[in-house]
């Protein structure tokens, strides 16, 4: 069952879902979901010196193919097209082992060609952290970000039973946690 703006309401009063700063429900909550904002921690890929990236190779350090770049709350970020760059929310999230998350772009901003959740959508039972978001710009044009801004949608949903590990619980959680665009840690995997 998805969540209603009332159920959201209702499950951060009762701490099933923790969002800090708090949300402001006049511009941010929605009929079955919360919007988001964008912060000011970016990691770009630096392109220029590499010739491939190889996310199995343990010999790599973690921030050899990009860079963080902070943006100040007035100050834009422009999204060049076929970019692909990491960004993280203002807020802080955290999900209780009872109920899942999703990201969602927002519409206003696909119609400008910008895709904000490229592949991993959804937020597990027992999530904590700020959410990365793995944006795009599909389009033509260059396409102004502003930290602050609404980014993008989180909707709930109720499990049947409560997750038997939460994600903060997962001895694997490799992103638990994050504050910041942090790289993949695929080569944890293997």
């Amino acid at each position: 069952m998805v969540l209603s703006d009332g159920d959201i309401k209702e499950a951060l009063s009762n701490g099933q879902i923790k969002i800090l700063p708090a949300p402001d429900f006049t511009s941010q909550l929605g009929s079955c979901s919360i919007d988001l904002r964008l912060g000011n921690s970016f990691r770009v890929f630096e392109h220029s010196k590499h010739s491939v990236i190889d996310p199995f190779n343990k010999k790599t350090k973690e921030t050899e193919f990009t860079q963080e770049i902070t943006v100040k709350d007035n100050e834009q970020f422009f999204m060049q097209p076929g970019d692909f760059v990491l960004a993280v929310t203002k807020e802080k999230v955290t999900i209780s082992p009872k109920l899942l998350g999703r990201l969602e772009g927002r519409s206003s901003l696909g119609r400008l060609g910008i895709v904000v959740h490229s592949t991993a959508s959804i937020f597990d039972p027992g999530w904590d952290g700020h959410p990365v978001l793995e944006l795009g710009n599909l389009g033509r044009l260059p396409v102004a970000l502003y930290p602050g801004m609404r980014i993008c949608a989180m909707t709930f949903e109720e499990l049947k039973s409560e997750a038997e590990v939460p994600y903060g619980k997962k001895r694997a959680a490799k992103y638990k946690n994050q504050k910041g665009p942090d790289e993949s840690r695929m080569k944890e995997e293997k």
